[in-house]
């Protein structure tokens, strides 16, 4: 582990570092370094570590999610081209479903009408989405009907509008991830590789929040604490699930003694939703709260656990009920979040902490849509930078990926062709499971620090801006007394897995109140 002297050096400095400092999970990760025999194998050790060609690591990771994401927009091909407009359930059984065409009608784009200030036609009264991503949608619109066209050609051109528009969110994804972690950025590869992450970029508009998320992320790596908030609301005024955030950097600050940062974000957080908000609030306000309003009122859907137990049963659940459950359950989680950050040997990571939030939020949801991996995928690069355990989620995910249209398919066809209703249930089980999974390894990885792949080389949190390296103000429990994990890095003699360098003594506690 490096001393505090030279921490402090490479980290308003990284230009200091030596060449080999860059982490390779080739170099470390048995699966990359098996994966990568597909292009040449891991770099030797002469291979140019200067960075200043052409292909750097960022650049890299960004064309590989450029190319994953054209795969997946080649996926879709036959939706594109027929099976959006003819008939259902054609859609379900080639896997390439997307919402977007079919919301050009149904929300009245294809019409004119502006959303939230006109009211659509049917039972969906208005829009349902939050203000930015129908911003968004309407600006894609806009731009689509720059091409002409009619009819079918005009769902066409709005979904490949939307894709394109979709495609540069991906590219930044990958761009931050790729930076938030300055000696990592090859475990950005995780997020640009990902098969779910391909398969599922276009159902929704879901990469507009998730790309100002990750670049929030980035700007918290950087001490940007102002600039965190405001990406933050701005997500938030796109998706609900960014706000989510504020609750474990609330509790890392509480530990860190960094007051004055967390209230800087939250309130810039808040002005910068304001913005978004406010006006539509003011002079369209019915058509301003319908999202929140169908989030309450939405009933049990796909990929919950509430579905299979209501098809189990054969009961339904009344909806008041599911979502005080729910809420329940989600305090209860954010609890135990709360408490493993205040009592852990060493304080965790930001990322750690943001997966298991937004994954609780997720898994104890009434709705578990296929898209909302895209939420989760950059916080696990970032919390959990493992292959194997990355890609054993993401094999649950596409399993039900698959899972869900082959139900669908099953349901709508006539002659029933597809998985039946027990099957879905296991691909409900399956993907539920393997969040589960990735969940426990990263509570694992902050009971047990040494586990954890991002600290072994003597970082604390790289991602954790003024976070990074600060001493504890506030712990309980074993917290309180002497470490048994690396301790952070603090001034004057060199301290290394609870011992100090040199003198084979036990070193004091953490400061602590």
């Amino acid at each position: 582990m490096p001393s505090a002297d030279e921490t402090s050096v490479y980290d308003e400095r990284p230009d200091l570092r030596p060449e080999a400092s860059d982490v390779r999970p080739t170099r470390r990760d048995r699966i990359a370094a098996a994966g990568s025999e597909l292009i040449g194998g891991p770099a030797g050790r002469w291979a140019s570590r200067s960075g200043d060609g052409p292909l750097t690591p960022v650049r890299v990771v960004a064309l590989v999610a450029i190319g994953m994401f054209a795969l997946g927009m080649v996926q879709k091909l036959p939706c594109y081209n027929w099976a959006w407009f003819r008939g259902t359930s054609s859609q379900y059984t080639h896997a390439c479903y997307s919402d977007i065409p079919h919301l050009f009608v149904g929300r009245g784009f294809s019409e004119g009408l502006i959303p939230y200030f006109d009211r659509l036609p049917g039972d969906m009264e208005y829009l349902e989405y939050p203000v930015l991503t129908g911003l968004f949608m309407q600006v894609a619109s806009w731009i689509g009907r720059l091409g002409g066209g009619s009819g079918l050609a005009q769902q066409q051109m709005y979904w490949m509008v939307n894709a394109g528009l979709l495609m540069i969110c991906a590219a930044v994804i990958a761009v931050c991830v790729a930076r938030t972690h300055r000696r990592r950025p090859w475990d950005a590869l995780l997020v640009a590789l990902a098969p779910a992450f391909a398969l599922t970029a276009t159902i929704n508009w879901d990469l507009l929040a998730v790309a100002l998320t990750a670049a929030a992320m980035l700007m918290w790596s950087r001490g940007r604490v102002l600039a965190f908030g405001v990406l933050i609301g701005l997500a938030t005024a796109a998706k609900l699930y960014p706000v989510l955030l504020l609750g474990p950097l609330l509790v890392l600050c509480w530990r860190a003694g960094k007051w004055r940062e967390f209230i800087t974000a939250t309130l810039g957080a808040a002005a910068a939703w304001l913005v978004v908000n406010l006006p539509v609030m003011l002079f369209a306000p019915e058509g301003w709260k319908k999202f929140y309003t169908f989030s309450q009122e939405r009933q049990v859907d796909f990929g919950s656990f509430w579905l299979i137990i209501t098809q189990r049963t054969g009961q339904s659940i009344d909806v008041e009920r599911v979502n005080t459950y729910a809420t329940l359950l989600m305090v209860l989680a954010c609890a135990g979040v709360g408490l493993l950050t205040l009592r852990a040997p060493r304080r965790p990571r930001f990322a750690q902490l943001a997966f298991l939030v937004v994954a609780a939020f997720i898994l104890t949801n009434k709705v578990y849509s296929p898209q909302y991996v895209l939420w989760l995928i950059p916080l696990a690069a970032l919390a959990r930078p493992r292959w194997r355990d990355f890609l054993i989620w993401q094999a649950c995910e596409v399993m039900y990926y698959l899972g869900i249209w082959m139900y669908l398919a099953y349901t709508t066809s006539p002659k029933h062709q597809g998985l039946p209703q027990e099957g879905y249930q296991l691909a409900i089980a399956l993907h539920l499971l393997g969040t589960l999974y990735l969940c426990a390894v990263i509570v694992r990885d902050i009971l047990m620090p040494e586990r954890d792949g991002v600290r072994q080389d003597g970082s604390d949190d790289p991602g954790g801006g003024v976070l990074d390296g600060a001493p504890d103000a506030f712990v309980l429990g074993p917290a309180a007394h002497p470490p048994r994990h690396a301790a952070h890095a603090e001034e004057g003699p060199r301290v290394e897995w609870g011992v100090e360098a040199g003198s084979g003594r036990e070193t004091g506690p953490h400061p602590s109140v």
